[in-house]
């Protein structure tokens, strides 16, 4: 195993970054859009380092649980490349990055055929999770959910109703693309199933050392080493990481691939979840969000990790 290029060592040496980069929270603000996220402190942050053979480090505000909301978009994407099949999947949706906002609508109307352009935007994610076998929304949600558990080996991990209804009550940009996408025959079924399920998704809850422990099952190509387990199969693990590097950090993703350089995706809760290829695993949770949705402090804290650690994928 080479842990070389993420070698903290120590609790105290992350929250010497954590103090730094929570400098950085007083300049952005909480996602208002869905009021249940609202409530969150804008001061919280924390942040949790998970290697393979389980050691793990954490600093901050570890406590703090954050709901998933886009960082579920990969973890639902290898959920249904497992049961459905990399040629069945992308038969419904591209793989090319976009610079518009995540809940866009506009290429849906400008593309031929009307399918979205990958997976992390939401139109995107609604396919997929539209994808998730099961005869009730309940077995669905129960599929997306043992599969989480799984992944982090946590069986207590569960879903805040509140976000989730929350969620549900103002989804009213998704219903458009969800009709929009039905009307083009890229999904099927009851629309207002879909929401609730996908609401539910997104309000599955956890915290940063959880998210640093899926992190790492990705970073190792889809294998628990703990446990021997080979959760999710290693093109599925490949697909889901390139999709990060490329989709991740919503219309941030470039500049983020150049000042941290690892596969990651965030979501609006403040949560980052990186897998550091071969390496280890890492979860950030920052409710104080920039322009673009993306954790303020937690791409500071991930862009002096990168340094002092040299995390990038792209060094030599």
């Amino acid at each position: 195993m080479n842990n070389k290029g993420c070698q903290c060592r120590s609790n105290e040496e992350l929250q010497q970054l954590v103090d730094e980069a929570k400098k950085y929270t007083n300049k952005g603000t909480v996602a208002d859009y869905i009021p249940a996220l609202e409530k969150a402190n804008p001061g919280d942050l924390s942040v949790a380092i998970y290697y393979p053979d389980g050691k793990g480090y954490c600093a901050g505000d570890v406590s703090g649980k954050m709901t998933l909301q886009s960082i579920s978009k990969v973890l639902t994407l290898a959920l249904v490349l497992m049961e459905k099949g990399e040629e069945y999947v992308f038969s419904y949706i591209g793989k090319e990055p976009t610079g518009d906002p995540f809940n866009s609508i506009a290429k849906l109307e400008t593309n031929k055929p009307s399918k979205p352009l990958n997976p992390m935007i939401n139109a995107g994610a609604l396919t997929v999770t539209h994808m998730v076998a099961g005869d009730s929304v309940n077995e669905r949600f129960q599929r997306i959910l043992h599969f989480i558990r799984e992944l982090t080996q946590n069986p207590t991990i569960g879903f805040n109703e509140q976000v989730a209804r929350s969620e549900y009550n103002t989804a009213d940009l998704n219903r458009s693309l969800s009709y929009f996408l039905k009307q083009h025959n890229v999904i099927n079924g009851d629309v207002e199933d879909l929401i609730e399920l996908y609401s539910k998704q997104c309000a599955i809850e956890m915290d940063s050392q959880d998210l640093a422990r899926i992190g790492c099952v990705l970073a190792m190509n889809g294998k628990d080493l703990l446990t021997g387990k080979q959760i999710i199969p290693g093109d599925v693990a490949r697909i889901c990481k390139t999709f990060m590097v490329t989709c991740g950090m919503y219309n941030a993703s470039g500049e983020f691939a150049i000042n941290v350089g690892i596969p990651a995706k965030s979501g609006v809760s403040g949560g980052i979840m990186g897998a550091v290829p071969g390496k280890c695993g890492i979860g950030i949770y920052g409710a104080a969000l920039d322009e673009k949705g993306n954790s303020v402090a937690g791409i500071k804290i991930l862009e002096m990790m990168a340094k002092k650690y040299s995390l990038s994928m792209f060094n030599l």
